[in-house]
C-alpha cells in the first residue's frame, strides 16, 4: 500500500473527484491537503481534507505540512497557468508532478485517479487547447459501431481513449501491428474498469489495408457505421527509404478501405491528413494527397470528409520524443535547421477537433484545424531543455544536422490554390479547393499499380523506385528528385 502524502492542486469538482477516489481506494496514498487560489475555499474543509493557499505560498505550505507527490488537478488550466504552476511545484521540491486531462478529455463530473498521468513537456509547450464538450460532439455516434484504422498508434489510440465517452455500441480497433492493438485494447478495458466512458464493446482487429479481399469480408461482417482512418506510414525520411511501401500503404490501402465501406454499407468515412500534404516535396507527402483525393474525388459510395492538420506533440516518431532521449543521455539535442519552424497541437486536441468535424462536417468536403502560429524548433528544443532543468548550449548541447530528404524548412497547412474558410466551429476551416487543378487521378493510380503489385505482363517496373518517382513527378512537380536512388 502507498505511503505517498498528495497535494491536491486544484479544488474544484475534479479535485475532490480525485481525492475522493484516493481515499476510498486507499491504496494510492493519502491526500494531505488541497491547494487553491479561491479565497472562498481557502481554510475550508473539503472530503475532509483542509484547503490550502494561495497557490503561490506552496514552498512555505510544504515546509508546514510536507508532501511527496503534487497532482494538478485543474483540467481547465491554461498552458500559461500549467508552466507557472510547474515552476512553483519545482522549487517546493516535490518528487514527483502528475496531472489530470484537459476538459475536452473529461466528460461532466467524470474524473478519474487512472486519468492523471506524470507532467509531460507537452503539457506546457504551445497554445491552450480549445474546449470541446465531448458528450455533445460524439453525440452522432451513439449506439453505433465505430471502427478506427491505425487504433494502435498515436492518433487512432487517442481517438479510442475518447470514444469511450461517445456511447458507441461497439469500438473496433483495426491494425496491423499486435502489440500496439493489444496495448490501447489493455488499456481501454482497464479504463472502462475504472468508470472511465460507457461500455461500449472493444473488439481488436489485427489486419492489412492492402488486402482488399480481407477488407471486403471484414466490413461485410463487422457492419461498421463510421470509420475513422488514421492508418499510414507516416515517417517522412523512413518512407523516402521505402518509397513503394508509403504508396502501397497509404494510397491504395485507402482506396481498398472507402470502396470496402461503400459495399458493406458504412454510412461515413473520415479520413486523417497532413500539411505535407500540401505541394508535396516527399513520396510521404505525395502518398497523402493522393489519399485526400480518392477520399474526395472518386465516386464516393458513402459520405467522406478528410481532416488536415500539422504535427502533434509527442506523437511516436515525432521531434518531442526524440529530443527528450538525447537530453536524457546528456546531449547534445539534434535539430536539423535553426531556421526549421513546424505547426504543433497537442495529441488530445486535435482528436478531440477531429471528433468534432467528424460530426459537423459536409461530406465531400476538406476541413483544416487551426494550429495557431509555427514553432521554431530551436526555440523548442531549448523550451525543453529548460523543462528538464538544463541550460541549453551549457549544459546540452544543440547540434545541428541539416534537413533530410524530403523535408521542408517550413510548412503549410494550405496551398496556393487553396483557401481556408471559416466554419461556425472553433478551430475548425474548410479548405476551398475550387482552382484546384485537374488531376486525372485513375489514370495515376492505374501508371502506379504495376510499380506496387506485381503484374506479369510488367515484370520491371514492380518495386522499380525510379519509375515511382516518375509517375509521382508528373502528378507533383515539387516532389524532389533523389539522383543516388536505386532502381529497386
Amino acid at each position: 500500500m502507498s505511503r505517498a502524502r498528495i497535494y491536491v492542486i486544484g479544488a474544484g469538482f475534479a479535485g475532490r473527484a480525485i481525492a475522493r477516489e484516493i481515499r476510498e481506494k486507499g491504496v494510492f496514498g493519502r491526500v494531505v491537503a488541497f491547494l487553491d487560489d479561491d479565497p472562498a475555499k481557502i481554510g475550508r474543509r473539503m472530503e475532509d481534507v483542509p484547503v490550502l493557499g494561495p497557490i503561490e505560498e506552496v514552498v512555505a505550505l510544504v515546509e508546514k505540512n510536507p508532501a511527496d507527490e503534487a497532482l494538478i488537478a485543474i483540467p481547465s488550466a491554461s498552458r500559461e497557468k500549467l508552466r507557472e504552476l510547474h515552476g512553483v511545484l519545482r522549487r517546493a521540491r516535490f518528487n514527483r508532478i502528475r496531472i489530470l486531462p484537459t476538459v475536452s478529455q473529461i466528460v461532466g463530473d467524470d474524473a478519474h485517479f487512472i486519468q492523471t498521468r506524470q507532467l509531460d513537456p507537452q503539457d506546457l509547450l504551445g497554445r491552450t487547447p480549445v474546449n470541446i464538450n465531448l458528450r455533445e460532439a460524439l453525440s452522432y455516434l451513439r449506439g453505433r459501431r465505430v471502427l478506427i484504422t491505425g487504433a494502435g498508434g498515436s492518433i487512432g489510440s487517442e481517438l479510442a481513449r475518447q470514444l469511450l465517452s461517445g456511447g458507441a455500441e461497439r469500438l473496433y480497433l483495426l491494425g496491423h501491428g499486435e502489440n500496439s492493438i493489444y496495448e490501447i485494447e489493455a488499456e481501454l478495458r482497464l479504463l472502462q474498469e475504472e468508470g472511465v466512458g460507457e461500455s461500449a464493446q472493444i473488439v481488436p482487429v489485427i489486419g492489412e489495408l492492402t488486402d482488399r479481399t480481407y477488407l471486403d469480408f471484414l466490413l461485410q461482417r463487422l457492419r461498421a457505421d463510421v470509420i475513422f482512418h488514421t492508418a499510414a506510414y507516416k515517417h517522412v525520411p523512413m518512407m523516402e527509404a521505402n518509397p513503394v511501401a508509403a504508396i502501397q500503404n497509404n494510397v491504395f490501402g485507402t482506396r481498398n478501405l472507402l470502396e470496402a465501406a461503400g459495399q458493406a454499407g458504412v454510412s461515413r468515412v473520415v479520413f486523417i491528413s497532413t500539411d505535407k500534404a500540401v505541394s508535396p516535396v516527399s513520396v510521404y507527402g505525395a502518398s497523402k494527397s493522393l489519399a485526400e483525393r480518392i477520399m474526395l474525388e472518386s465516386n464516393r459510395p458513402c459520405d467522406t470528409m478528410v481532416v488536415r492538420f500539422g504535427n502533434v506533440l509527442a506523437s511516436r516518431g515525432s521531434i518531442l520524443p526524440l529530443f527528450r532521449r538525447q537530453i536524457e543521455k546528456g546531449g547534445p539535442v539534434t535539430i536539423t535547421d535553426r531556421r526549421a519552424t513546424r505547426y504543433f497541437m497537442t495529441i488530445p486536441e486535435a482528436v478531440s477537433l477531429v471528433l468534432k468535424a467528424g460530426g459537423v462536417g459536409i461530406s465531400g468536403e476538406l476541413y483544416a484545424l487551426d494550429m495557431g502560429e509555427p514553432v521554431n524548433i530551436m526555440d523548442l528544443a531549448e523550451q525543453l531543455i529548460r523543462f528538464y532543468g538544463y541550460t541549453p548550449g551549457r549544459d546540452i548541447a544543440i547540434r545541428e544536422t541539416g534537413l533530410r530528404q524530403g523535408e521542408k524548412l517550413t510548412e503549410q497547412l494550405v496551398s496556393g490554390y487553396e483557401t481556408l474558410r471559416t466554419t461556425p466551429f472553433e478551430r475548425i476551416f474548410r479548405v476551398d479547393r475550387s482552382s484546384a487543378p485537374p488531376v486525372n487521378l485513375e489514370q495515376l493510380l492505374d501508371d502506379l499499380r504495376p510499380v506496387c503489385f506485381f503484374d506479369p505482363t510488367r515484370p520491371e517496373i514492380y518495386r522499380n523506385r525510379r519509375r515511382l518517382r516518375q509517375v509521382l513527378t508528373g502528378a507533383f512537380p515539387d516532389l524532389l528528385q533523389n539522383p543516388q536512388e536505386p532502381e529497386y
